[in-house]
């Protein structure tokens, strides 16, 4: 019950339109309540008195309840869409925003086609909660309440002898309640494992026809869809079993009225009126009982959701802000690491114990092979992550001292792994200045050698750029990311790689722009290529977590160490490949 009342404070934000339709709720189920009770007293009267202008009067006011009834009814179903609707708007949009805010290490471990399951299938079982079974359960608690009052004012005997089948039908409504909610769960965990799967596919389908595996990969999804398709089965047993049984529960009672209450009615006892009427209020008391299969089944899928959607909204963000943090403006880019280390995992250490000092405007190259801790250093200058022992400074001030949004306004990333929105090329080069002129953005395609093949396209800045830039080669991705990069103008930028899919020629071109564009900016360079950091003003070569060296490209040459020998058998490569364009 707590998952529903902390889905109903998202729909207590539309009281006003909740109680409206509650009012026509009411209204619909006070009309409907009304026309078996003028069906009654018709019969009795027009049997007793003979009077036929009894007839026209009941018509006129069983017609006026039904159309009253037709009205109301109309407005609890638009009135209660509309609610659903923007309810289920406010919380995809609170889970998305949370999504956002939530930090690498979150997204490190979870699993996209789960996050979607969640803000589409889940937000949608919510919804037709909301729509369909909150106001539904008040209608099936006032018309139990309403018909059990009226069939004992009638005839107690023969009401006690419907009710009494009601404690097995509540009884069997919440068993099965109990018994569906897992169910429900494992049919949405699995809906997710299935939207990973197929996400994953869509996403590679170019290395999956690349190596054959395209019935590999339809077997993976067949099983995932028959796991799902085997508990759809279950639950739809379950239910195929649940509602026809209440309704036979609460069916057995008309059987035993119409012997009873026949012989009642051949007494004197009771009217044919008044057992017309109580045979029509049965009937009305099957509606909310058969009902209450459904809602059941929807409250358990509801609650199943709300369990998935608040796991997400309950993970607290492991980069928090600090309520004082601090504006931090226009910074200039001193930046100190003062004896940091840091662990993507509770065993293995990504740094240890790393300290170094970059002045404003000074070039830095992290050498080193994979896994030695280079962009790890240039996760933590934004805080993407947050060190675990020591600290980062840039200007003077703890980067935890500030405000995230001012921090990484200043910092920059060009990341080796280019992603690019299904937009034109205009607006992804935009993306972090979307105020930019046309002019600006002409300028950075210019600085990153990408303007002249903009240019040659059909539809130049406006092209449209496939889903994730597929209509790009790697080369013009790398470009297009440098030049959003450079758009932003930030104090600090960190190029992961930023080179490495472009053609020796292009890199040459971009090498050069990058020279001109670094002046007055710290700036550090990723790589595996050393022979494009020479004039770097400082170099770090990593290794496992830690800086073994450090220097100028001339000084660590001479020191005759790790980096030389890198160096050496990059050059040798070099020069075996044919690749002997000079350096500058």
């Amino acid at each position: 019950m707590k998952i529903l009342f902390r889905l109903m404070v998202f729909t207590g934000k539309y009281w006003v339109l909740l109680l409206l339709a509650f009012v026509c709720l009411l209204i619909t189920t006070a009309s409907g309540l009304a026309i078996p009770w003028i069906l009654g007293e018709a019969i009795d009267t027009v049997a007793s008195q003979g009077e036929r202008s009894f007839l026209i009067w009941a018509v006129v006011v069983v017609f006026s309840a039904t159309t009253l009834r037709g009205i109301s009814a109309y407005g609890y179903s638009y009135l209660s869409v509309v609610v659903s609707q923007k309810t289920c708007y406010d919380i995809r949009n609170k889970l998305y925003e949370h999504l956002q805010r939530l930090s690498f290490a979150f997204h490190d471990q979870a699993q996209t086609g789960q996050l979607m399951s969640r803000a589409t299938t889940d937000v949608e079982a919510i919804r037709m909660f909301v729509g369909r079974g909150l106001l539904g359960l008040i209608q099936m608690f006032i018309l139990f309440i309403g018909i059990s009052y009226i069939l004992v004012s009638i005839n107690w005997q023969l009401a006690l002898l419907t009710l009494a089948f009601l404690p097995f039908v509540g009884w069997r409504a919440i068993s099965n309640s109990r018994h569906i909610r897992p169910m429900w769960l494992k049919i949405q965990q699995l809906m997710a494992a299935l939207g990973t799967t197929l996400e994953e596919n869509l996403t590679g389908v170019r290395v999956v026809k690349a190596f054959s595996h395209q019935a590999e990969e339809t077997q993976k999804f067949s099983a995932d869809t028959t796991l799902l398709y085997n508990e759809h089965i279950r639950v739809a047993r379950q239910m195929a079993l649940n509602v026809p049984l209440m309704v036979f529960l609460i069916s057995i009672p008309t059987a035993l009225i119409l012997w009873y209450g026949g012989q009642q009615v051949i007494a004197g006892t009771l009217t044919i009126g008044n057992l017309t009427q109580f045979i029509l209020y049965l009937g009305m008391m099957a509606m909310p009982v058969r009902r209450l299969g459904f809602m059941t089944n929807l409250l358990s899928r509801t609650i199943s959701a709300g369990q998935r959607i608040f796991e997400i909204l309950n993970t607290r963000p492991m980069i928090q802000e600090k309520i004082d943090a601090i504006e931090a403006g226009i910074l200039k880019g001193q930046i100190n690491f003062e004896d940091v280390s840091f662990s993507y995992n509770l065993t293995t250490p990504a740094l240890k114990n790393i300290s170094f000092s970059v002045k404003p405007g000074e070039l830095v190259a992290l050498v080193g092979n994979s896994g030695s801790g280079k962009s790890t250093i240039a996760h933590l200058i934004p805080r993407f992550y947050d060190v675990k022992s020591g600290r980062i400074t840039i200007d003077g001030i703890d980067i935890r001292d500030m405000t995230i949004a001012s921090l990484r306004s200043n910092v920059i990333t060009a990341q080796q792994d280019v992603f690019l929105f299904s937009a034109t090329i205009r607006d992804n080069i935009a993306y972090g200045a979307t105020s930019a002129s046309k002019e600006q953005i002409i300028e950075v395609a210019k600085a990153a050698y990408l303007h002249d093949f903009i240019q040659s396209l059909p539809d130049g800045y406006n092209t449209w750029v496939g889903e994730r830039g597929i209509t790009l080669s790697g080369g013009e991705k790398q470009r297009l990311a440098i030049a959003r990069t450079l758009l932003v103008n930030p104090s600090i930028l960190i190029l992961d790689d930023s080179t490495s899919s472009v053609d020796a020629e292009t890199e040459y071109l971009i090498r050069r722009a990058l020279d001109k564009l670094i002046k007055g900016r710290t700036t550090f360079i990723i790589t595996h290529r050393l022979p494009i950091i020479k004039n770097a003003d400082l170099i770090l070569m990593l290794k496992e977590g830690q800086i073994i060296e450090r220097g100028k490209h001339d000084d660590l040459l001479a020191k005759n160490g790790l980096y030389q020998q890198i160096y050496n058998s990059q050059l040798s490569v070099t020069i075996v490949s044919g690749e002997t364009q000079e350096e500058e």
